[in-house]
């Protein structure tokens, strides 16, 4: 699966961005999929998951309350409000054919090239 994130930008603290994750050529519904996040010389981090269906979603503290993440047959979504400087990154959309909510970057098969956010102060 080649998936393809987009949505990426520069914002001022406490904007909002929509970040999206398509696959080329296929469907994501048989996926679990994740967002994740990374920042030069450190590990790329689990920022949130969702199952196949879309019913269970999961997050990582520091974005608990401000992301949402959601999914339709197509696409996969990273709806981010009041975003912070420390948010900037690039981020990441990854599937696997495995459970939902794993916050392992290895146990995700398939991953896209990333978008950058930049938050400014």
């Amino acid at each position: 699966v080649q998936l393809q994130a987009s949505g990426g930008g520069l914002v001022q603290a406490g904007g909002s961005l929509r970040l999206s994750c398509a696959a080329s050529g296929r469907t994501l519904s048989n996926y679990a999929m994740g967002w994740f996040r990374q920042t030069p010389g450190k590990e790329r981090e689990f920022v949130a998951g969702i199952s196949r269906s879309g019913i269970s979603t999961y997050y990582d503290d520091s974005v608990k309350g401000r992301f949402t993440i959601s999914r339709d047959n197509a696409k996969v979504y990273l709806q981010m409000s009041r975003l912070k400087p420390e948010d900037s990154a690039r981020y990441f959309c990854a599937s696997r054919s495995g459970p939902p909510g794993t916050r392992t970057s290895s146990s995700y098969d398939n991953w896209g090239q990333g978008t950058q956010v930049t938050v400014s102060s």
